[in-house]
């Protein structure tokens, strides 16, 4: 599976799920029952990655804005939910985690920014075809800490200048 491909897997379930994260992970389980094994595994390798890649203290601080409050877990999942909003807005958000303010137009904060589930299709997927647990991925392993300078996200006027756009829609 190419990186084409998973996109395009990820955009197809999301807009059958009219965007709600529980029904785009189940959508997203029953698309990759129709692939084989080795197809779930590429497509978990390109979901880890872009998982990886986006533990960044400039996106946490993103994610505090506008969930108000991202703890650990909260962070992973933000993370999960983010890469199911597709390439475009994946994308956009790690050049300039703040245009999450524009490119967000019908956030829900009851519903949207959580995506757990979508981390755990590959895994369930994989497990209902093969009766396995999902073999090591070989990608390079997650990083302990996030990538770039560590946000303060109890300092509201600094939070405001790094995400002035979030701040005023969001904060």
């Amino acid at each position: 599976m190419d990186e084409t491909e998973f996109w395009e897997i990820v955009d197809s379930t999301r807009e059958a799920a009219e965007g709600d994260p529980e029904d785009h992970a189940e959508l997203l389980v029953d698309r990759l029952l129709r692939a084989d094994p080795e197809s779930v595994l590429d497509f978990a390798r390109h979901f880890e990655s872009r998982y990886n890649r986006a533990y960044r203290w400039d996106l946490w601080g993103a994610a505090w804005v506008l969930l108000g409050g991202a703890s650990d877990d909260a962070f992973d999942y933000f993370r999960c939910w983010l890469i199911g909003q597709g390439r475009e807005i994946f994308e956009g958000a790690l050049h300039d985690p703040d245009s999450l303010a524009e490119s967000l137009p019908d956030f829900d904060e009851e519903v949207d920014g959580d995506g757990e589930e979508l981390g755990y299709a590959a895994d369930e997927a994989y497990e209902e075809l093969t009766g396995a647990v999902a073999t090591d991925l070989g990608i390079p392993p997650a990083p302990t800490e996030p990538e770039g300078t560590p946000v303060d996200f109890e300092d509201a006027a600094a939070l405001a200048r790094l995400y002035p756009l979030l701040t005023e829609r969001f904060g």
